[in-house]
């Protein structure tokens, strides 16, 4: 792919279709991509590496009767090894050397997860008694699935902005 060209006219009515128009056309700072699909499709693909990290966190902190910080601490770092770990499988996949993999990993995802953590977390901090609930009770998994629902809501919007600026998630697709 020859990222520097910049492709015009109807390049940009292939956006999601032909990874390399995307790019070109973020590149020149035209939104083709930035559709609600695809910011969906890219909030979707974090919200399930962060939902496996912070579960797991979640799930090992209340196990070991740790109080609610440590388990919030690891449930946002797992929620983050997850969410980043996806993108760098996929773009060391596509052939990235591990470097390079980690920067575009680091460049996909940080926003998005960092967006979708304090709203999912801030929403469980926020109902009442669901940080003392444990993972026997529907308020703990309601109060979690509802926040990543929230998250997902709030942070769609953020990603299809980013990725309209050729940020986010369209660092990934220069990959695919």
């Amino acid at each position: 792919m020859d990222d520097s060209t910049h492709h015009t006219g109807d390049a940009h009515g292939h956006a999601g279709h032909h990874a390399g128009h995307d790019h070109a056309a973020h590149q020149s700072g035209h939104t083709a991509g930035a559709t609600w699909a695809t910011a969906a499709k890219a909030t979707l693909h974090c919200l399930t590496g962060c939902a496996i990290g912070e579960i797991l966190g979640m799930a090992i902190g209340t196990a070991l009767l740790w109080g609610n910080v440590p388990t919030m601490v690891l449930a946002i770092f797992l929620a983050f090894v997850f969410g980043y770990s996806f993108t760098l499988f996929a773009v060391r996949r596509a052939g990235l050397g591990l470097k390079a993999a980690v920067k575009v990993a680091l460049a996909a995802d940080t926003v998005s997860i960092a967006v979708m953590e304090l709203v999912d977390n801030g929403i469980i901090a926020l109902v009442p008694g669901a940080m003392d609930a444990q993972l026997s009770e529907g308020l703990f998994w309601s109060a979690l699935l509802g926040g990543f629902a929230v998250a997902f809501l709030v942070t769609t919007p953020v990603n299809k902005w980013m990725i309209g600026r050729g940020r986010g998630h369209a660092v990934v697709h220069a990959h695919h």
